[in-house]
């Protein structure tokens, strides 16, 4: 099956994970840039911090789905539920010290946090359009 643009639809989704990593790189650059004139940087910390996070994290969700699928073997989804909460309980505690210890500004963290979100908004648009 042939895309309008003359690629096949399957080497589009194979291609889909690096480009998701690659765009959120961007997507929070582009958020860092235009905290900068504002001139506050623990609103610039908090974006970077959470940026941070949910990127990491989402990278570490990838990486688990990627082992789940190419070795689904038996005790693989036992391993993926461990994983899952092991990674949630990480990000929580990761969100706990930037909160408390750091004091970074909770608004900049939630924009930061919001980056892996802004990304598949922002791809599922440019797809829709196409």
């Amino acid at each position: 099956m042939k895309a309008a643009r003359g690629r096949t639809v399957t080497s589009e989704i194979e291609c889909l994970p690096d480009q998701l990593t690659r765009r959120n790189w961007l997507v929070l650059a582009a958020l860092l840039v235009c905290s900068l004139p504002l001139a506050n940087s623990r609103l610039s910390l908090g974006i970077l911090a959470g940026g941070l996070v949910a990127i990491g994290g989402f990278s570490w969700m990838q990486r688990s789905l990627r082992k789940l699928l190419e070795h689904p073997g038996s005790g693989s989804r036992s391993r993926f539920q461990f994983g899952y909460l092991l990674r949630l309980a990480a990000l929580g505690c990761c969100l706990a010290v930037l909160v408390a210890v750091v004091k970074v500004d909770p608004l900049g963290l939630v924009v930061g946090l919001s980056v892996v979100v802004i990304n598949l908004i922002g791809l599922t648009i440019q797809r829709v359009l196409r």
